[in-house]
């Protein structure tokens, strides 16, 4: 089996890597990556807070913990001719394609951000498709892409997998849920779904649509057998999530900053049970069809995430408070989200980490960290 992961020095991406290899010994898994995210964190004043490696290290502390048949390209997938040429020589049976601009304040901080968000993302996954369709293997690769819960913005309706029944004059028809992205980042991920699904209505092209969840940890199993298989854990106001933020606030002491009243539920999952959900797909792919699944475990509202790194902080005799402040985002202050998702539940099974045990586990693993954390305050806080 030949497994092409895109952003494989990203978050996901790393991770990913490793436990396909341990789990799927026999495939051989192609990585790409601009490592472009590296430069992005640079720009934003910030840093992982858990040192990781450049690549050639990583690779190396992989094949000599176990972790064979990886393999790394720097790639830029915005570049078709290079693209096509990769999938070419690859042949994938899987591609998981993880690359993109991930950041929904990046996204929004400028004119030009927003464009290169765009195109980066947009291009880089229109490319992969095309590329595909050209080497004739259309029908024969299995495309799977972590998108965004984000596609579906804030409705008052419980939220399905990607498609409405929806009855009108008598007739009934199902369609896909419409982009309501709030972030020029999340409508990217919007455009990316059409585009799936267009290729899978023309070509008959394999598809899944993993509507990505904000995902959370420091780690899985495999990152921790050695230092330099960690993955990068970011907490500055562009590319660090709320829990990191928050997280990285008790550290050093900063009044965790909560947007609004914190009344808003946000739907999450672990690390440790995306990066399974990817492998059990890779270890059993879908025979054909279009397939959109919501890639999470629970709602949390903001506040409640708050109170739980507050929890956390007094267990390690850190001191905590809170401060809400005026919300920098275009958003509903209040949102009970409700979501479907019986086809990732089927999938996944139990999921091995909540938010609350993850949470903790995060505050120990940064205590380390808290000079790095020091260094870098200016850059958690929201951007004027």
């Amino acid at each position: 089996m030949r497994i092409l992961v895109t952003g494989i020095d990203g978050y996901i991406g790393w991770p990913l890597a490793l436990r396909l290899s341990r789990r799927l010994p026999k495939a051989k898994i192609v990585g790409v990556d601009n490592l472009a995210r590296r430069k992005w964190v640079r720009e934003s004043k910030s840093t992982s807070a858990i040192p990781i490696q450049g690549m050639e290290t990583r690779l190396k502390a992989a094949r000599a913990n176990g972790f064979e048949r990886i393999s790394f390209q720097k790639l830029d997938l915005t570049r078709l001719d290079e693209v096509h040429d990769l999938i070419r020589r690859t042949k994938p049976d899987l591609i998981l394609h993880l690359a993109a601009q991930p950041s929904a304040p990046y996204s929004e901080s400028s004119p030009a951000r927003a464009h290169y968000t765009q195109a980066n993302n947009v291009l880089g996954t229109l490319n992969l498709l095309w590329s595909l369709r050209k080497t004739g293997l259309e029908k024969d690769c299995t495309f799977v892409e972590t998108t965004t819960m984000g596609i579906y913005g804030a409705p008052e309706i419980p939220i399905p997998e990607g498609f409405l029944d929806v009855s009108r004059d008598g007739k009934q028809d199902r369609l896909p849920y419409p982009g309501l992205a709030s972030s020029w980042y999340h409508m990217t991920k919007a455009h990316d779904f059409n585009n799936l699904y267009l290729a899978h209505r023309q070509w008959k092209l394999k598809a899944i649509d993993l509507r990505t969840a904000i995902v959370y940890g420091t780690g899985t199993v495999e990152t921790s057998v050695h230092p330099h298989l960690a993955t990068r854990f970011d907490f500055d106001f562009y590319f660090g999530i709320v829990i990191n933020r928050f997280c990285a606030m008790a550290m050093i002491g900063h009044p965790i900053s909560i947007y609004g009243t914190g009344e808003r539920g946000k739907p999450f999952i672990a690390l440790e049970d995306c990066v399974e959900s990817l492998v059990r797909i890779a270890e059993k792919p879908p025979a054909g069809g279009f397939h959109v699944l919501n890639q999470f475990t629970e709602i949390v509202t903001i506040t409640e995430l708050a109170r739980l790194v507050e929890a956390a902080a007094q267990e390690l005799n850190l001191k905590c408070e809170m401060n809400w402040i005026e919300n920098p985002r275009s958003e509903k202050d209040v949102h009970k989200m409700a979501v479907d998702s019986p086809a990732f539940q089927r999938l996944l099974g139990e999921p091995k980490v909540r938010v609350s045990a993850g949470i903790r586990e995060i505050m120990k693993r940064l205590l380390p960290a808290r000079p790095v954390i020091e260094n870098h305050r200016s850059a958690i806080l929201p951007k004027k």
